[in-house]
């Protein structure tokens, strides 16, 4: 298993750091955020594969030619005290960092779920305390405050829109229609589970910068994909205009006749590109190309599964 293990490592290190920033550099990623969300994905999930993978397969080489001959024969031991193979420290300490490495990511996310949720329910507290009905919008709840706000938080199998009295004054009828539509996108995608899941994988490798940048890169493209569900509703100019006045609001320096500075914070940065690609869209990847990310998303899950499912090491 060797061969197997040393093809895994290597996939895990491109996995780790070329493939990524290539992928934040992308310039189409913009332009198809949803293709570019399905390839962040992937790439999480192969990498992380990849990681256990190389140590589980180089762990288990005395101990078998395949990873399930191998498992099975590293078990019957561990149980029975029959330590007829000598395994050395090299391969036990693999085996034992791939079982902490499994164990602190299946921890992180659970904790990260959990805390999730627990500030979800803390926070749908506080408005039904603080904030009141919209008697013209169902759902929805008005929070009096000056600060332009807006979000959606998950009740159940249905959404809670809050919103401050400072965004109503703010915003046009049609423009508050847009902020709302857009909030509403990030519930009925369920943005938040996969938000989740990149910030269980940042916070499980604080130390991996990949791990941040993913996060980050992530945080964008639902952004976007919220953006792309509002102007189904209303049209592109509306929504860019939302956007300036919110931020403009703010306190954040955006004009739409000029791009933002590029030393700004992320959230600059991130508006930039907002009202950029509303007020001037440019095409969708050609499908050529669209399929070629999606084989590459599926190739990244497949390739680390076939290596460690099919005994191709001998």
């Amino acid at each position: 298993m060797l061969a197997a293990s040393i093809l895994l490592a290597l996939l895990a290190v491109a996995l780790a750091w070329p493939v990524p920033v290539i992928l934040a550099r992308a310039r189409w990623a913009p332009r198809a955020p949803a293709l570019a969300l399905f390839l962040w994905q992937a790439i999480a999930l192969a990498g992380g594969l990849s990681m256990l993978g190389a140590l589980v397969t180089f762990g288990l080489i005395p101990f078998g030619p395949t990873l399930l001959s191998g498992a099975g024969k590293f078990l019957s031991e561990l149980f029975s005290g029959d330590h007829s193979v000598n395994a050395g420290l090299a391969y036990l300490l693999c085996d034992c960092a791939a079982v902490l490495l499994a164990a602190h990511l299946i921890f992180n996310l659970v904790l990260t779920i959990v805390s999730a949720e627990q500030q979800r329910h803390r926070h749908r507290q506080l408005v039904y305390l603080l904030a009141s009905p919209d008697p013209e919008r169902p759902g929805t709840h008005v929070i009096d405050s000056a600060a332009p706000v807006a979000y959606c938080l998950p009740v159940g199998l249905r959404s809670m829109t809050v919103f401050s009295a400072g965004l109503v004054a703010l915003l046009t009828a049609d423009e508050l229609r847009a902020v709302v539509a857009h909030e509403r996108a990030h519930i009925t995608q369920r943005h938040d589970l996969l938000l989740v899941a990149f910030r269980a994988w940042h916070l499980s490798l604080p130390w991996f910068p990949i791990a941040y940048r993913a996060e980050r890169e992530v945080e964008i493209l639902v952004e976007l994909l919220a953006d792309d569900r509002a102007r189904h509703l209303v049209a592109d100019g509306t929504l860019a205009a939302a956007i300036i006045r919110v931020a403009a609001e703010n306190s954040v320096a955006i004009d739409s006749s000029a791009p933002l500075p590029r030393q700004g914070s992320a959230t600059v940065a991130t508006a930039e590109l907002r009202v950029s690609r509303l007020l001037s869209p440019l095409p969708a990847p050609s499908r050529p190309t669209q399929l070629l990310v999606i084989a590459l998303g599926i190739a990244l899950i497949v390739a680390p599964a076939y290596l460690l499912v099919f005994p191709i090491y001998g």
